[in-house]
């Protein structure tokens, strides 16, 4: 196993085993349900098809529920609600939600979206770099990496935000926007951003990998994390289980994102290939930059108050 994944898996194994052994003299009270937010991307959607985190919960007799979500903010008020226990998102969202706020923890860090997640135009605009959306309408959905690659991409071509029109909309809504002309540029991840590419002849202005350098979050409710530790790591641990098959199979990768999404495999290939899977510790590095973006979006109004992030990092509890 390469050093770097073989330091990070131990040192999730014992944040679980940590977590684990808090909860023993209570298992008892282990929840009866463990209830996970999702997208239809990534490596959540390969836990979920090879059931990793219900073998790890099965001694607990804990059954896992899956909530579906089109993108972060939503997944994130459930999270804040109580409605789920557990969640992936990108790195905005968040920060949106603790601005706010909301119930949640910061658990572990994902890998950075890297090429997955761009900013497109057509093919034929004349539109040709970042700095020419001056003055344009962008699709964009609020509050989520996307909304963070947009504005760090405008600020590094030396404009605003306020120097665009942007549009918030869904997903879904943004691609029939973006493919109908009623926006000229659009923000987003994948698999939307490789479904984009497949329908429509796009140009890329830039990617998250070549503007950030930001993780996505594995994200607990506040209040479940506390009372269920040993719940958490071993969702932790599954995850990173998925994460080292993942690394080496994308081939399968992408027929599992196929056959649960119905978005073609060659699409979903195009997204596994780009795709980086892991499962990290919260380095100072990792949460240096998640504050850097919480400052960002606080500087330019898009948060009501300053936070800071480490207060919302989730610390399994000594054995």
């Amino acid at each position: 196993m390469h050093p770097t994944r073989r330091s990070v898996l131990a040192g999730l194994m014992t944040a679980g085993a940590l977590a684990a052994g808090s909860a023993r003299a209570a298992e008892e009270t282990a929840p009866k349900e463990f209830r996970i937010g999702y997208q239809k991307i990534g490596l959540i959607v390969v836990t979920r098809q090879q059931q990793l985190i219900e073998k790890q919960l099965a001694d607990r007799g804990v059954k896992v529920r899956w909530f579906e979500f089109q993108a972060g903010p939503p997944l994130l008020e459930a999270l804040n609600a109580g409605s789920i226990d557990f969640g992936y998102t990108g790195d905005a969202p968040p920060i949106f939600s603790q601005a706010a706020g909301g119930n949640l923890v910061y658990t572990a860090a994902a890998a950075p979206s890297g090429e997955g997640e761009a900013i497109l135009v057509k093919d034929s605009s004349p539109i040709r770099t970042v700095a020419d959306l001056k003055g344009r309408k962008v699709a964009v959905a609020r509050g989520t990496s996307s909304h963070n690659l947009l504005v760090a991409a405008l600020e590094k071509a030396g404009l605003s935000f306020t120097d665009i029109t942007p549009v918030y909309l869904s997903p879904a809504d943004a691609g029939s926007a973006f493919t109908g002309g009623s926006v000229e540029a659009w923000a987003i991840w994948d698999p939307f951003f490789a479904i984009a590419q497949a329908r429509d002849a796009t140009r890329v202005l830039t990617t998250s990998g070549q503007v950030l350098d930001v993780s996505g979050y594995f994200l607990a409710n506040k209040t479940f994390a506390h009372n269920h530790p040993a719940v958490v790591g071993a969702a932790l641990r599954a995850l990173e289980q998925g994460a080292v098959w993942a690394e080496g199979h994308r081939a399968q990768v992408a027929q599992a994102l196929a056959e649960v999404t119905g978005i073609p495999l060659p699409i979903q290939k195009a997204a596994a290939d780009r795709t980086q899977f892991a499962v990290r510790p919260l380095t100072d590095r990792i949460l240096d930059g998640q504050q850097a973006t919480a400052d960002r979006f606080h500087r330019l109004g898009l948060i009501p108050r300053a936070i800071t992030v480490r207060d919302a990092v989730w610390t399994p509890p000594p054995a």
